[in-house]
């Protein structure tokens, strides 16, 4: 993996890059549609290269282990091969899953031991069975064993966390450099930092991480239930320290105001469920802000979705035809609205491009910020 910066914002920390894998180019900043188990729910493939034009997506290392099994996936000849995607994939490690079953779990400097939310078998992870693990899934990008600590949580226990996911990491770091790709292709290894809420954590862990020297960096355990202003806060604290010519991943992350202010704080990578889980839930974005299509004043609106929306959906479909399949729980209905969200998080992310290189993100971005939040 390569990464090339080509365009920084000179009122902001926004920038453009391009990060080349074996798979394709990825052009940054980048908002990767979460396909858990190896799907981007209700969206297809075809869709996801046709229509949305996706330049990667992200999998998930506990959901695709426990569900088909790694061996599984390995035997088809990798992750790309099995689900009949050409393009980028990252794997994220499991942590922040395998911690959210915090009843079913138990930490020790060894590793993970946990019992699975589908059949209550027990599993163990290590950061190095996890590596293991991704080599054979065969992500383009894979993640560090890490844990993600919880909002809110005290600064012992965060403190105490953060020593355990750094120890994780060397370990995890030096057996992957210590270990061969298994297929034909780069497999590329980004640390996390952790650190909670707290900034001197967040400090020394962003320094942690940026020693390893790996070729992409990634920022979690935000976006957990504390105020944005103070995820915010976290994230300019560790892309001061982050080296700017790598790339810099925000996990699990967000809203498109979310979005656009990260842009704005450094930030290259994305992923979250938001625009497909909305959607099947009927809560749609759009340029004048969000639209809950089960409510009644839809009910005979026959224009687009997004009058200024770019994708085939806005042309083909109008919101009472939509608000008639969310509240009769048609499957096509889950689609539409997935395809939408995840066509204007796309277009957002292009137009952010496009802002950076004419140098007038902040000035748009304060702009689009003021209608994002508007509830239709």
């Amino acid at each position: 993996m390569k990464f090339e910066l080509k365009n920084i914002d000179s009122q902001t920390k926004a920038r453009t890059g391009v990060i080349y894998t074996d798979h394709g180019e990825i052009q940054t900043p980048v908002f990767m549609p979460v396909g858990t188990a190896g799907t981007v729910k209700s969206v297809h493939i075809s869709e996801l290269k046709n229509d949305i034009d996706a330049s990667i997506i992200l999998s998930n290392t506990y959901h695709l282990y426990l569900r088909p099994g790694h061996d599984i996936i390995n035997q088809a000849g990798g992750i790309h091969k099995f689900i009949g995607w050409d393009r980028p994939v990252l794997t994220d490690s499991g942590g922040f899953q395998v911690f959210s079953l915090s009843k079913n779990r138990k930490l020790t400097e060894e590793g993970a031991t946990f019992r699975s939310h589908i059949d209550g078998s027990k599993h163990f992870f290590s950061p190095e069975s996890v590596v293991d693990i991704q080599r054979k899934i065969g992500a383009d990008i894979i993640m560090a064993f890490d844990e993600c600590t919880p909002y809110p949580c005290d600064y012992k226990y965060a403190q105490k966390s953060l020593e355990l996911t750094n120890n994780w990491l060397v370990r995890a770091w030096n057996h992957h450099i210590g270990t061969e790709n298994i297929y034909d292709y780069e497999q590329t290894f980004f640390p996390i930092v952790q650190g909670s809420v707290y900034k001197d954590l967040r400090k020394s862990a962003a320094e942690f991480v940026a020693e390893i020297g790996a070729k992409g960096n990634a920022v979690g355990g935000l976006s957990v239930g504390e105020p944005a202003e103070i995820m915010y806060e976290m994230v300019d604290i560790v892309t001061e320290i982050l080296p700017e010519n790598k790339p810099r991943y925000l996990m699990g992350v967000g809203t498109p105001t979310n979005l656009l202010e990260a842009i704005a704080l450094g930030v290259d990578m994305f992923d979250c469920v938001m625009p497909t889980r909305n959607g099947r839930n009927g809560l749609l974005f759009t340029e004048s802000g969000t639209i809950n299509i089960k409510n009644k004043k839809w009910e005979k609106d026959f224009s687009p979705v997004d009058l200024n929306g770019k994708s085939f959906v806005d042309s083909l479909y109008s919101k009472a035809y939509l608000r008639h399949l969310i509240i009769s729980n048609e499957l096509l209905g889950a689609q539409i609205a997935s395809l939408h969200n995840l066509s204007f998080y796309a277009e957002l992310m292009k137009k952010a491009r496009d802002e950076i290189k004419n140098n007038t993100f902040l000035e748009w971005k304060n702009k689009m910020i003021k209608k994002l939040d508007n509830r239709l």
